[in-house]
């Protein structure tokens, strides 16, 4: 029996094994990054899932500075924004 919905739209989190895939890494350092508290992950229990918009926001910085992105700043900016102002969009 499929657990997908008809219709449901994008995901609003991906497990760790498919923002790897997405990212083309091996999920092992998306556990390792996230462990070092270096990308978003919201942790349910003993799992993990990445946010969609943490990773489209990556794909976007990407995308637009032409650089590298580094995910542990993200993180330490929204931290930041977060202790500031009480709460900063992904």
């Amino acid at each position: 029996m499929s657990t997908a919905m008809p219709n449901a739209g994008a995901p609003a989190f991906y497990t760790v094994r498919e923002a790897a895939r997405i990212l083309r890494v091996n999920p092992a350092t998306i556990y390792r990054a996230i462990r070092e508290d270096a990308f978003p992950a919201v942790r349910v229990r003993t799992r993990y899932v990445v946010p969609a918009a943490a990773l489209d926001r990556l794909v976007a910085e990407a995308a637009t500075s032409g650089g590298c992105i580094d995910p542990a700043r993200m993180v330490a900016e929204r931290r930041a924004a977060r202790e500031i102002v009480g709460g900063a969009p992904w």
